[in-house]
């Protein structure tokens, strides 16, 4: 299944695209900076969303590993 059908598959999605683009944001703010609307401001947005909220995007993240690796 795609990974918008199965509701695991897109939160996972979700979690690795803000973790990636804080990530980025942090090497190279100008990058991400420039389109804060439009649709490259989603982006923009999931980096704002992990620098914010990096304990529960980090404690997200432990617990999908946690359920990928072990439940499935």
């Amino acid at each position: 299944q795609s990974a918008i059908f199965n509701f695991q598959s897109l939160l996972t999605v979700i979690l690795l695209l803000i973790c990636t683009c804080a990530y980025i944001r942090s090497l190279a703010p100008s990058l991400l900076d420039k389109n804060k609307s439009g649709l490259l401001g989603i982006f923009w947005k999931c980096a704002r969303i992990g620098e914010r909220k990096s304990p529960y995007v980090a404690v997200c993240c432990v617990v999908m590993a946690f359920s990928i690796l072990f439940v499935q």
